[in-house]
């Protein structure tokens, strides 16, 4: 009596996973295109542990395990970035209460900040996305107080001394101005507390109001306020590019 081949197919977990039909997951398997646990593939018959085996095609990361999930919110102003709280006030956790799997947020936005934030049960993924060597790129919309003087960013860019530290903006740019205030744009790879704040209220300009508009290559979009959407695998993979994974 013979025993069941241990594993799945390649082709069929590549075509569970949604990128390509079994059929097309054939061709790029034999393109070379597929590489498992860091080495190509080109064998059709090749079985694999879904659960285990780190997949990439064309160098990107490929999710297929079903029991991970990644989530978009646009956090509204005035919810904490906590899973509970203690003293009821309007968090993160009440969003996905009812959601099976065991979430938590990637970094923080302060109650006053809206905007995305993004939510997995991916430790790995989260981990590297929130540590600072791995220096992701966030990107913000400020309102700030007064006009915004021209070689604003190249002083950001440079780097500005605040008490725990210099902090260096990696792109700025002025995308409105009104008097008594201006709308910028700034990207930031730090991760610290209050960061963005903080950095524009020591060069003259305090922040009136704050919405993160992207984490990576993950976009806000047209996401509403306390909405919920899944990353793509387009999305899900770019993150784990940008983190070596």
């Amino acid at each position: 009596m013979t025993s069941e081949p241990e594993g799945v197919r390649l082709q069929k977990v590549l075509a569970k996973a949604g990128v390509a039909s079994r059929r097309a997951a054939e061709e790029l398997i034999a393109q070379g295109r597929v590489s498992v646990d860091g080495k190509p593939v080109r064998e059709l018959g090749r079985r694999v542990d879904p659960d285990t085996a780190v997949i990439h095609v064309d160098g990107s990361r490929v999710i297929v395990r079903e029991d991970l999930v990644y989530l978009a919110l646009n956090k509204p102003r005035g919810m904490h970035s906590t899973m509970s709280d203690e003293q009821g006030r309007p968090c993160v956790g009440d969003l996905v209460r009812d959601r099976a799997e065991r979430l938590f947020h990637v970094g923080r936005l302060d109650a006053d900040t809206e905007g995305l934030l993004l939510l997995t049960n991916d430790g790995d993924l989260a981990h590297r996305l929130m540590h600072p060597s791995y220096e992701v790129l966030k990107t913000y919309l400020a309102e700030v107080e007064g006009s915004v003087p021209r070689g604003l960013g190249k002083r950001l860019r440079e780097g500005v001394e605040l008490e725990d530290g210099p902090v260096k903006a990696d792109r700025f740019r002025v995308k409105d101005q009104r008097p008594g205030r201006s709308l910028v744009e700034i990207v930031l790879h730090e991760g610290r507390k209050h960061i963005v704040r903080r950095l524009l209220a020591e060069v003259g300009h305090p922040v009136t109001k704050l919405l993160r508009t992207s984490v990576g290559d993950v976009q806000l979009g047209s996401l509403k306020s306390g909405k919920l959407r899944p990353l793509t695998r387009a999305e899900v993979g770019s993150l784990f590019k940008t983190v070596g994974l």
